[in-house]
C-alpha cells in the first residue's frame, strides 16, 4: 500500500510517501510496524493524538481496517481561518 506523510510528519520521517509491504489489519497496527522501523518513525508516530489520518483520501479513524485500502496519509490536524 501507498503510505503519504504530510507537514511535520513528512519532515520527521524524510520521504513524501512510500509503498509499504504490511500485514497490518488496522491502521494502529500499522502505526506499530513502522514505529518499530527506525527512531524516526517512532518519533513522528510518538503522539498519534497530534495526528489525522485519511486511508484513501477519506478521514478515518485510527482503529479503522486496512482491508482494501490502497493509501494511507498521515497528516496534523487542520487548522482555519
Amino acid at each position: 500500500m501507498n503510505v503519504v506523510y504530510f507537514a511535520w510528519v513528512r519532515e520527521r520521517i524524510g520521504l513524501p510517501q512510500e509503498t509499504v509491504e504490511t500485514d497490518a489489519l488496522t491502521v494502529n497496527d500499522l502505526i506499530a510496524e513502522l514505529s518499530k522501523r527506525e527512531d524516526r518513525y517512532a518519533a513522528a508516530f510518538a503522539d498519534i493524538s497530534a495526528l489525522r489520518v485519511a486511508l484513501d483520501q477519506e478521514l478515518s479513524d485510527f482503529d479503522a481496517s486496512l482491508h482494501g485500502v490502497r493509501e494511507v496519509a498521515f497528516f496534523p490536524p487542520m487548522t482555519g481561518g
